[in-house]
């Protein structure tokens, strides 16, 4: 019961700062992240959320970093001119997801009630699949990056979302995947490209999108405006310092 009620709170305060934008909103509504970030940070670092710092990105419109073969990772802010300006449709709420690490591990749900509310039992069954694959740590995942599932959920035909990574406990605190607002995703016979494109038509802004050929995934991740592009080829590296857990952290013993 304890965990229902502090799951119930933190969903009713994301859906304090989170109102997804659907057809039959009213006018002019416009979805915000939960937990807004300062305006900085509308760009995150390079390699993991995207490509340059919030002030950089405004002036240059993008980066690039090369390595040895070529450009490995370019980043742009996405002009507000082509962004999405109509109300999203509404989800039909269905979403089912596989853990890439552990395939044992699945969750097929609807996100909302048959009121239209949001289901705490079925938010609790996601944050489970979703949680930090090295920690066992769980957040509660952002409510608009949910409905953003849901939408791509349907869109190709209610194929399972697998999921590369979603919520992290790690070291670098900045990052969205350590706030629960990013996932990294691959679906079963249909091309990152394709998954990326559609993504992009819901962009209303405060949206990240970024795309990794190498490893095959797409990133998408609730941020503050601007909203950002990037492609990065560098290799996986899971075991990057920055990924793994906060310092003095220790697994907890199992209890008899």
């Amino acid at each position: 019961m304890l965990r229902r009620a502090t799951l119930g709170g933190a969903v009713l305060l994301a859906m304090a700062f989170v109102r997804p934008a659907f057809a039959d909103d009213e006018p002019g509504a416009e979805p915000e992240s939960a937990a807004p970030a300062p305006a900085a940070s509308a760009a995150a670092d390079a390699g993991d959320d995207s490509g340059a710092s919030g002030r950089a990105s405004r002036k240059r419109r993008g980066k690039a970093r090369r390595g040895k073969h070529g450009a490995k990772f370019a980043g742009r802010v996405v002009d507000e001119n082509v962004l999405r300006t109509d109300p999203l449709p509404r989800p039909s709420g269905n979403l089912e997801i596989v853990s890439v690490n552990n395939p044992n591990e699945h969750a097929k749900v609807n996100i909302y009630n048959k009121d239209g509310s949001y289901s705490l039992e079925s938010l609790e069954e996601l944050n489970l699949v979703l949680r930090c694959r090295r920690t066992d740590d769980e957040k509660p995942i952002d409510i608009q990056l949910l409905t953003w599932m849901s939408l791509i959920y349907d869109h190709f035909g209610g194929k399972p979302l697998q999921i590369v990574s979603a919520y992290r406990n790690q070291r670098k605190q900045s990052s969205n995947h350590a706030k629960g607002r990013a996932m990294d995703i691959r679906i079963e016979g249909v091309s990152p490209k394709q998954v990326r494109a559609f993504a992009e038509t819901l962009d209303r802004g405060g949206m990240g999108i970024g795309f990794y050929p190498v490893s095959q995934f797409v990133h998408i991740d609730v941020r503050s405006p601007p909203s950002y592009r990037w492609t990065d080829r560098s290799p996986p590296n899971s075991n990057a310092a920055e990924k793994r857990p906060p310092r003095g952290w220790h697994r907890k013993k199992l209890e008899s």
